[in-house]
């Protein structure tokens, strides 16, 4: 049975690249994804230095860390996004091709970054700062809570504009068409293909939502005074976002075969996760455990001082 698409959203006329210049023979462009990374750093940067300039936010009011630490953070945070992204999608999602071609491991300019890669590299790198500066590691990881999802929004609309990462194939009115054969090849559609906008649900739930919660509850209902709650709560939040974006957002390539047409890693029947939904899992289960273990041990410490 062949279907129509007569409602959705034509794709903005957006390039995924804001100015070029050419020097010397060579093109140099700035895109809207680099610009959503150096933008999200920064913005997270700054909401760092604000909390930490706010002593009375944290516990016994003494701040974790000073605004010149937070500087020497940044260093880490973004060797630990680069090179655990990259590193994450080569283990996660393309192991295969790239033990074919190493070489290409290090042209990240190609594209291919994994969220679970760069989380786990921000991970390690926190903890081994934190450990060198005499930093209290669930405090740190709590400041760094609230930074992330500014620049899971940025991102997340980047990866829109580029026409990248879009969903499954959808009937509903704010569908979008999408500009590409692959985004156009929808099996038993006539003409043009509406697709979730799946990047903009992450941004949404992911940035957005979980941002300004984050925000609320670190600003306006003493967050930061449960060393670890934060951080528990994002880790958890973002895990939950992903899973449940993953039924809308479409599969790679190379998981999507005849017999698994919906490019489940694990499959079941007809039932099945995807590898976004198997990394996210653990994320949500992890984080709640620690918003339940951070929560017990405070308490418990409080009725100790008592």
């Amino acid at each position: 049975m062949q279907a129509t698409f007569p409602l959705m959203i034509p794709f903005p006329d957006i390039g995924p690249e804001i100015f070029s210049i050419t020097l010397f023979g060579a093109t140099f462009a700035l895109r809207w994804y680099a610009l959503a990374y150096i933008a999200g750093i920064l913005i997270g940067w700054r909401l760092i230095v604000a909390a930490v300039k706010r002593p009375q936010l944290w516990p016994d009011n003494a701040a974790p860390m000073t605004p010149r630490q937070v500087e020497d953070l940044l260093t880490w945070v973004i060797l630990g996004v680069i090179l655990g992204g990259r590193l994450g999608y080569v283990l996660f999602y393309k192991p295969a091709y790239y033990l074919r071609h190493p070489d290409e491991i290090a042209m990240v300019w190609q594209g291919g970054m994994a969220f679970h890669g760069g989380f786990l590299g921000v991970v390690i790198a926190a903890w081994i700062f934190a450990g060198r500066n005499g930093i209290n590691r669930w405090s740190l990881g709590d400041s760094l809570a609230l930074a992330v999802p500014t620049g899971l929004l940025l991102g997340r609309l980047a990866n829109f504009v580029n026409g990248e990462l879009w969903g499954r194939p959808t009937d509903l009115p704010w569908g979008v068409a999408f500009p590409g054969p692959s985004a156009q090849t929808c099996d038993g559609v006539i003409g043009i293909c509406a697709r979730h906008p799946s990047q903009l649900y992450e941004a949404a739930l992911e940035g957005l939502i979980l941002g300004a919660l984050l925000l609320y509850l670190a600003f306006r209902r003493n967050g930061f005074k449960v060393p670890g709650q934060l951080m528990g709560l994002f880790v958890a939040g973002y895990g939950l976002s992903r899973f449940v974006v993953e039924f809308f957002r479409q599969a790679d390539d190379h998981y999507i075969t005849v017999d698994n047409p919906m490019g489940y890693v694990l499959q079941l029947g007809s039932w099945g996760l995807s590898m976004g939904q198997l990394l996210s899992l653990p994320m949500l289960l992890i984080g709640v455990g620690i918003v339940i273990y951070t929560r017990k041990t405070n308490r418990s410490e409080r009725e100790a001082e008592a």
